[in-house]
């Protein structure tokens, strides 16, 4: 699995399928897309034009609240793999850690013992939530791709993650530059030191931990930047600078208030939040 790839959320269906090929001829080969984000079809559409073979390409897409369980898992992959139009998943995750995601992983377990996908994971799954399930299931999870930056560095979450064996990746490893992120001096300071972006600095950052990105841009100069990381590092002082820029809490996702709760549950117009 590559350690950076090309996010696709919130990139609409109609310029989604540009995007992905501009992204696909700048040198990704992981593309990370999901039921939910509603342009499945489109990145399949640029997998199948783009001429890059089968192989080479390391493809994520994930099930949402509503599929949760094991049936519903295994008809919302088979949709997943037509919307793709590809004979098998890269990699394949539970979305949210909520619903009947135990039914789901044995969808997942089934399909990965099948061939069907290569590696199975989670997303947004805190630490308690996380052990819970490995403690409970035959295979571990592979992958827990979790909101992850310099203002939520998630210390704990790695350490589980790297005492379990599962590979972190980060989800919105720029904050989607939400609260002063890409004005913050010391990523100022530690890119003017090495010729780079304050962009280019977190994901380093983030790399050089073994933490996997998917940053999303629709831009190609953009793209073509946050791949250019690959040709400096960074210090134990700089390392230490980032580290203090820690808020401690997230900035997009939490899954453990309420009202984020309410929020996910209500774009799924669930019954009983509207009879509340």
């Amino acid at each position: 699995m590559p350690m950076e790839g090309f996010g696709v959320f919130q990139i609409p269906e109609e310029s989604c399928e540009q995007a992905v090929r501009t992204a696909l001829r700048s040198g990704y080969r992981l593309i990370d897309t999901a039921s939910s984000y509603q342009n499945e079809k489109a990145v399949g559409k640029a997998l199948h034009a783009c001429g890059i073979p089968r192989e080479e390409l390391f493809i994520t897409t994930k099930a949402y609240i509503q599929q949760m369980g094991y049936e519903k898992t295994k008809a919302a992959f088979a949709e997943s793999l037509n919307n793709l139009g590809l004979d098998y998943l890269d990699l394949y995750l539970i979305h949210m850690p909520f619903g009947d995601y135990y039914g789901s992983w044995r969808a997942l377990e089934e399909l990965y013992r099948d061939g069907k996908i290569r590696a199975i994971g989670v997303c947004n799954f805190l630490p308690d939530r996380l052990l819970d399930l490995c403690c409970n299931v035959s295979i571990l999870p592979q992958i827990n791709q979790i909101e992850r930056h310099p203002h939520y560095q998630r210390e704990e979450d790695l350490h589980l993650m790297r005492e379990l064996g599962i590979q972190p990746q980060a989800w919105a490893p720029f904050a989607e530059g939400l609260k002063g992120m890409f004005a913050e001096p010391a990523l100022k300071r530690i890119a003017e030191k090495h010729k780079k972006t304050p962009a280019q600095v977190i994901l380093r950052w983030n790399v050089q931990q073994g933490v996997i990105v998917i940053p999303k841009s629709v831009h190609k100069d953009r793209m073509e930047e946050n791949l250019d990381i690959w040709n400096f590092s960074l210090g134990n002082e700089d390392m230490d600078q980032i580290a203090a820029l820690d808020k401690g809490v997230p900035s997009m996702l939490d899954t453990r208030k309420i009202s984020e709760i309410r929020r996910v549950y209500d774009y799924l117009n669930n019954p009983v939040l509207t009879s509340l």
